[in-house]
């Protein structure tokens, strides 16, 4: 990277080894943890030089708070580093600085240049208002994104300053003379520019916006291949007939005829790194073969050419952005994405996914999960017609797949699912709950059974009617006339929480409530399209000519759903409204018939349940995690271990899932199904949790055995959307769950005999004795009993 003359090497003094030199600096460059305005961190990007025999130059950002912390002199460093002009050269005028130590909580962060692989630059676009540079380590991990706000750096602001700057230590060097910069045009690129002064940047010629630091022969082999060059064309013209044809077009424009000879010459292309050019002169074609040949070669390269095109279309077109612009291409484009009918998005996007490419391993667990379910269907469906025929209702529970180690460890009784989805609460059994005067004949307790068992028939207004005493929206111990005024009362508040900002332009304007405006309105349109194709009540309902892409038409639907949840904001100001509780309002607004009071309170009483999993600093989500995380090691040691060796403790392939209870993992009519079960409480607070380790045990045996990284667990799980059977995957979670009762159970109890028996003193004698007691039956050892945490016990805890 840099040449060290040791002929000329110095000795630093102590206090120079433990500075840093400062060669290079930028402000405004900001760290966004979270999407909001108010979270954004601002900083100095820099390049810092470590004094030694052997220089090391390291890449930093550093936030404002921690330069603020060490006073105004150190500011003062940074800033007369970007007003500086020269660059050439670095011992003059030279500014020393205290690295800070980086501190998680600050994302600071300081990397030598040889530990960087790539760069991902995106330069400001209509789609992206300031640019950004991400950071690829070579150890694969990831550094914050860097936002350039140009429109606030102070070098950007004064662009002459930074004109004079010449370039003359650049790596590789220029041609004598060309000291001065090029214009810059935003502040990525500035420092693109500065880091070639230290280290080979290579920019990718399969992917514009990956830049290679210091590539390897393979790398620079990799990304420097191009699919044709521009005069690859007239190339291919030149060999055919084409050239020596009767041509309206004009002589000089016409391609270049290749010089013929009497012998076999040269590949003419073989020093081009074209992939057409390099095989459009196949070694054992020479230039006397005939026009046929040729005609052939020009079809082939044409072939060559309309498969890579193909390829790269697709790509581009299975990226998000392209998606709001797909409805408006034509059809023959619009094929390459085109499966069945629908825009199926390339799962590596859309989906989450971690690469374009799919592994073997990771397609061999697809089709093994495949063919599982089918086989699974088919024992099911065999197994209907018997008990069918022979009278036997009795249900074969060895097809749900729970796992047997709890059964086989602790010996108890394999426990039973109570579901009968067949046979929902419909319209009667309801009417029968309730006297004449609407007070109830049964006790909370069976009516949340029943619905847990039962689940609640899809009859018009019926869930309107259920939902809200199931969310404790109405009080279940009253009769008609108490409900009414409760929810009179309800209806009251929630127009006043409206009234502080519907009508009140001074709050309505207001710079923050203009920015949380504009996330509700994204949200609820985006939720809205999806919706359209799953709701049978036209309420989302959106032309097919009509875009349904990120800027998708507003209605009144829309917009009685943002407000709703912008009264929210309003209602709980700590939490406010955070991405994602649109997808829990909508169903609900669904439900309620589109009736504003209703959906609010019912919305209020699911964040009641589910608010921790929208805290800002992801605590909710955390315990929740951790909570599953310590579930599979006490029911699933073995897939425990594999997620520990393939490091994937972390669950995140579990996080959309508990987040927003599956929202997106079923079709919309099973989300109903699901979410009123979870809303039970029936056996737990937390049986969304066991919903998730049903769902891992249904795919354990394709885990275990194809599923060895992170990345494939992450994009196998990712891809399961639309494919899980809910009630197999209900009644497996509820089997899970009175497995897991029964071993906490039985856990207490052998803890329990164990302190009564080594706490007697006949025991301890016993032990202190090798003989054996009077039975003539040695003593018992003492098991070793895993500990139960909070988290586990508090799964245990049902109602509200």
């Amino acid at each position: 990277m840099v040449e060290i003359k040791h002929a000329q090497a110095r000795a630093f003094s102590a206090v120079e080894e433990s500075k840093y030199r400062l060669l290079y600096s930028k402000s405004k460059v900001y760290v966004y943890p979270t999407a909001h305005a108010r979270d954004h961190i601002p900083g100095f990007v820099a390049l810092v030089k470590r004094e030694a025999v052997n220089p090391l130059y390291l890449l930093a950002w550093i936030p404002e708070s921690l330069l603020c912390e060490k006073g105004t002199g150190e500011w003062d460093k940074f800033v007369k580093i970007e007003e500086r002009t020269n660059l050439d050269d670095e011992d003059e005028d030279a500014v020393l600085i205290d690295l800070p130590a980086p501190r998680p909580e600050s994302y600071a962060f300081s990397v030598p240049l040889t530990s960087i692989y790539s760069l991902l630059v995106h330069p400001p676009a209509l789609s992206l208002w300031h640019g950004t540079i991400g950071i690829n380590l070579i150890n694969s991990s990831t550094l914050p994104t860097l936002h350039f706000h140009d429109d606030e750096s102070l070098s950007m602001t004064f662009p002459s300053r930074r004109s004079k700057r010449g370039t003359s230590s650049s790596y590789p060097p220029t041609p004598t003379g060309s000291n001065l910069r090029l214009p810059i045009s935003w502040g990525g690129e500035d420092l693109l520019s500065r880091l070639k002064c230290y280290a080979h940047i290579l920019r990718s010629t399969l992917e514009p916006s990956l830049y290679l630091v210091d590539p390897s022969k393979a790398d620079i082999e990799t990304h420097t291949t191009q699919i044709f060059d521009d005069d690859a064309i007239d190339d291919i013209l030149a060999r055919s007939s084409y050239a020596n044809s009767h041509s309206p077009v004009p002589a000089h424009r016409r391609p270049r005829p290749l010089s013929s000879s009497a012998t076999s010459t040269p590949n003419p292309y073989s020093g081009r790194s074209s992939v057409l050019h390099r095989s459009l002169y196949p070694p054992s074609v020479s230039t006397t073969q005939n026009a046929s040949q040729a005609r052939m070669a020009l079809l082939q390269s044409f072939s060559n050419i309309t498969r890579a095109t193909r390829h790269a279309a697709q790509n581009i077109l299975s990226h998000p952005y392209a998606k709001p612009i797909l409805p408006r291409l034509p059809d023959p484009v619009k094929s390459f994405v085109n499966v069945n009918g629908e825009c199926q998005w390339g799962s590596w996007v859309e989906k989450g996914g971690v690469g374009e490419f799919e592994s073997a391993r990771v397609y061999l667990a697809r089709w093994a999960r495949i063919v599982a379910e089918e086989g699974d269907r088919a024992r099911r469906r065999e197994a209907q017609a018997l008990s069918a025929s022979s009278g036997d209702l009795e249900e074969e529970t060895s097809s749900l797949g729970v796992f047997e180690l709890l059964q086989s460890t602790i010996n108890l009784p394999e426990p039973k699912t109570s579901r009968e989805p067949r046979n929902p609460v419909d319209e009667g059994t309801w009417e029968k709950w309730f006297d004449t005067d609407g007070r109830p004949k049964v006790r909370i307790e069976e009516m949340q059974r029943e619905v847990f068992r039962r689940g609640i028939a899809p009859a018009e207004s019926l869930r309107k009617r259920i939902w809200p005493f199931l969310l404790g929206v109405h009080a279940w111990d009253a009769d008609d006339k108490e409900r009414a005024v409760s929810w009179e009362a309800k209806r009251q508040r929630y127009h006043k929480i409206k009234s502080e900002w519907c009508g009140v332009p001074e709050v309505f304007d207001r710079p923050d409530i203009l920015e949380e405006r504009h996330r509700i309105d994204v949200d609820c349109r985006h939720t809205s399209s999806d919706e359209a194709h799953q709701t049978h009540q036209g309420i989302f309902t959106i032309s097919p000519q009509t875009d349904i892409g990120a800027q998708s038409p507003s209605n009144e639907h829309i917009d009685k759903m943002a407000g709703i949840l912008l009264t929210y904001n309003f209602y709980d100001k700590d939490l406010g409204y955070v991405q994602g509780m649109s997808d829990l309002c909508a169903p609900l607004y669904v439900v309620m018939d589109t009736e504003e009071e209703l959906t609010f309170w019912c919305f209020v009483e699911v964040m009641n349940r589910m608010g921790q999993n929208f805290l800002r600093d992801q605590s909710g989500m955390k315990k929740q995690l951790l909570t599953l995380q310590e579930l599979i090691s006490v029911t699933d040691p073995e897939l425990y271990r594999h997620f520990e060796k393939a490091d994937a403790l972390n669950l995140f392939f579990c996080f959309r899932w508990v987040l927003i209870a599956f929202k997106r993992e079923f079709a919309f009519s099973d989300v109903l199904r699901l979410w009123e079960v979870l809303w039970t409480d029936y056996y737990s607070n937390n049986f969304v949790l066991f919903v998730a380790l049903a769902v891992l045990e249904s795919h354990r045996d394709m885990i275990l055995r194809y599923l060895t990284e992170f990345d494939e667990i992450l994009k196998y799980c990712n891809e399961l959307s639309m494919t899980i059977e809910l009630d197999s995957t209900l009644a497996q979670a509820e089997v899970l769950f009175l497995s897991y009762a029964q071993l906490v159970a039985d856990i207490d109890r052998r803890r329990a005999e164990d302190d009564s028996e080594f706490s007697s003193p006949n025991t301890l004698r016993q032990r202190r004795s090798s003989t054996p007691n009077s039975s003539g039956a040695a003593p018992r050892a003492r098991v070793v009993l895993p500990t139960l945490s909070e988290n586990l016990r508090e799964l245990l805890r049902a109602g509200r």
